[in-house]
């Protein structure tokens, strides 16, 4: 089993489990579903979108536990993704019913099969690095070699 921090995102109602903070708390059973054990779980937050969406974000981040490489983890984070509606085509930046990212793996880094780990921009994004470093503040970015708090602490004072 390998332990990994994931960031759940959500600015869109779905018509199966409501609006967005309800979302979250949905995606985190259909991880369980997915084999995809959750370790810990932060508190949800609200926060602006990135791009041209004008919708508010519902945001919380997961420690999980899964048996597979950050490839296949990625896949079934994208197949919960399409069974709560998400459509990866299209505008980027769009509202979308759900949001699942690979922020850190505890293996350290990885860049193949179109995946980077760690997550490119987690480190500029407080919506990550809030819920992230309430539920594993001591895990270590392996590219700064800050922890999630010194990265949050960094960013709120920057």
């Amino acid at each position: 089993m390998q332990r990994y921090l994931i960031a759940l995102g959500s600015n869109q109602r779905s018509p199966r489990f409501g609006p967005p903070r309800a979302v979250i708390a949905a995606a985190r059973g259909a991880l369980e579903q997915a084999g995809i054990r959750v370790i810990a779980f932060s508190p949800v937050i609200a926060s602006r979108p990135v791009g041209p969406s004008a919708r508010l974000f519902a945001n919380a981040a997961a420690v999980v536990e899964a048996d597979c490489e950050p490839p296949e983890l990625l896949a079934r984070l994208h197949e919960i993704e399409a069974g709560f509606g998400r459509n990866r085509r299209g505008q980027r930046w769009r509202a979308r019913v759900l949001d699942l990212d690979v922020i850190l793996w505890e293996g350290g880094c990885w860049g193949e099969a179109g995946l980077t780990v760690p997550h490119i921009a987690f480190r500029e994004r407080a919506f990550v690095l809030g819920p992230a470093a309430r539920i594993a503040g001591t895990w270590c970015d392996p590219v700064s070699g800050l922890t999630l708090r010194q990265l949050r602490a960094r960013l709120a004072t920057g």
